[in-house]
Formats: C-alpha cells, sequence, structure tokens
C-alpha cells in the first residue's frame, strides 16, 4: 500500500537536490549562503521557501505515471530533460569558468534561476493525477512554480546588483 506513493513526481526533484547538496559549496562566493542571503529583502526569502515548500508538496501528491500514449507527458518529460541538463550545465560553467564574462553577466549568474522555468514545466507536464480524489488540473503546480521563479529569480538578481554595485 504504501509503495504506491513511494513513486510520484517528487522524485523527479531528487536529482536538483542531489546535485544542490554535493555543488553548492563549489559554487563562486556569490552563491555561499553568508552572500546570497545578505540584504535580500524577507518578503522575497519567504515567498521563495513557502512557494518551494508547496512545490515539493504537490510534487509528492502526484504519482509519476508516464503513460507511453499520453503525448503531453511525453513532452513534459522532454522538457524537463532538457531543463535539467541546462540547469547543471548553468552550474558547470559557473563552478569552472566562475570570472567569464558569462558568469559575470546577470543572466549568467541567473541561469541556475532561470533554467528551473523548464524541467518545472516538465514537472507540470507530467503530473496527470493527484493521489486523493480531488479532479486533477496542471494549473496549481505551474502556478505556484511561477510564483517560486518570481521569488527565485528576483533573490538572484538582488544579489546579482548587491555584488555587483
Amino acid at each position: 500500500m504504501i509503495k504506491k506513493y513511494f513513486w510520484n513526481c517528487f522524485i523527479l526533484m531528487l536529482p536538483i537536490l542531489i546535485w544542490n547538496i554535493l555543488l553548492t559549496d563549489h559554487l563562486p562566493k556569490a552563491y555561499q549562503p553568508e552572500v546570497f542571503s545578505k540584504d535580500i529583502p524577507s518578503f522575497l526569502m519567504y515567498g521563495e521557501q513557502i512557494s518551494r515548500i508547496i512545490i515539493f508538496l504537490l510534487a509528492f501528491l502526484m504519482p509519476l505515471d508516464i503513460s507511453r500514449s499520453n503525448k503531453g507527458q511525453r513532452l513534459g518529460l522532454y522538457i524537463y530533460i532538457v531543463g535539467v541538463l541546462l540547469y547543471f550545465t548553468s552550474w558547470i560553467i559557473l563552478i569552472g569558468l566562475p570570472n567569464s564574462a558569462w558568469s559575470n553577466s546577470m543572466v549568467g549568474f541567473s541561469a541556475p534561476a532561470i533554467s528551473p522555468a523548464l524541467w518545472l514545466a516538465g514537472i507540470g507536464l507530467i503530473g496527470n493525477s493527484f493521489y486523493f480524489n480531488l479532479p486533477f488540473r496542471r494549473w496549481p503546480f505551474m502556478f505556484i512554480s511561477a510564483i517560486f521563479l518570481f521569488f527565485h529569480i528576483s533573490h538572484t538578481i538582488g544579489v546579482y546588483y548587491n555584488i555587483h554595485s
């Protein structure tokens, strides 16, 4: 019975979480907690954290069952994979080339905050039901993801301007 609840869309977030845990310490100093959290308005920090928790919860409540016949889910899987690869690449560039023009541009600096838009959209397309008996709609996950992205990208841009002013 409990095994049924183990296979859910949260599993798609595990590669991201593992990546973050293993490599955050290798990112440039601007991404370290003492700098990344400095002088950021509390409404951004709280909005980012609360929306992140809701995304995790919603993903946990969506069974992971990709049907070969469901084109939307297959598209979601492709978008997820591309998004994860871009996310990982954004980190690799920042770690390997921290002084490059790309890493020091606002877009390059913010790429790890922007690229989750793709893998979150992919998860939103892959999920097609909840474990409980409410009608499923994709918009709650997509809406909360958009809110998270607003706070996450705003936070990152705030850090960029803090260190470049």
